[in-house]
């Protein structure tokens, strides 16, 4: 794994509501099956793993992750962009607020009553 830290760090405008500054502090490379773990102050955690072709961006969407404190969402915006977000447990009034003002809607939750919707109605090639 190879960490280089960004100082200062590239700080760029994001929002289609409220237009909020980020900082891209780091970037990290991961080998072949390295994971990543990133934590809150309240203990929530992600893991990132990369493999051969490509990446885990997230523990398993309805087993590790709610037991890491995080819910998984697909979100699209007024522009049609989908993304997939994590909500932290106890963060859901601050989500809802988010989604609001940014104009966001939930296409699905990631857990077991939205993948097992998803599952039913995909059609595979």
């Amino acid at each position: 794994m190879k960490v280089t830290i960004i100082e200062p760090p590239r700080t760029f405008e994001v929002g289609l509501g409220e237009i909020v500054q980020m900082r891209d502090c780091a970037h990290v490379s991961l080998a072949v099956n390295e994971q990543l773990t990133l934590f809150t102050e309240t203990g929530a955690e992600l893991d990132v793993a990369r493999k051969e072709w490509g990446f885990y961006a997230t523990p398993s969407l309805n087993s590790r992750l709610p037991r890491f404190g995080l819910r998984g969402a697909l979100l699209k915006n007024r522009l049609g962009h989908y993304f997939v977000v994590l909500v932290e447990t106890g963060k859901e009034p601050s989500f809802l607020e988010y989604l609001r003002v940014e104009g966001l809607q939930v296409t699905s939750w990631l857990d077991d009553d939205g993948l097992g919707r998803i599952e039913r109605g995909a059609q595979l090639p």
